[in-house]
């Protein structure tokens, strides 16, 4: 995200869960990494172009995930190997919604 242009703060926690649920994050959103950007959940491996389209837009979501940790996405690159994935938004109450899809 730094190579991106983010300002990053890492803060390690052995409560990642009690944050995630703090969040209203869908159980079946989540991910191996969460962050908070401008109010906003960021779960997962998230390309940096959802992130800037979701602080760009502002939309009156809690946050944007992807689920598990699709080959291809963010971190997750293996040469020229890549699977389909979206990125999903939700709200407060629980709406999932496709944010973004990523073709293969």
């Amino acid at each position: 995200m730094q190579a991106v242009g983010f300002t990053v703060e890492d803060n390690i926690t052995e409560n990642l869960d009690a944050i995630k649920k703090q969040h209203n994050l869908p159980n079946d959103l989540a991910a191996c990494h969460t962050a908070i950007a401008a109010g906003y959940v960021i779960e997962g491996h998230i390309p940096a172009a959802d992130i800037q389209r979701l602080l760009a837009e502002k939309p009156k979501i809690a946050g944007i995930a992807v689920p598990g940790m699709p080959i291809g996405s963010p971190g997750m690159e293996s040469g020229n190997i890549r699977e389909s994935y979206a990125t999903y938004s939700f709200t407060k109450d629980g709406k999932v919604t496709i944010f973004q899809e990523h073709p293969a």
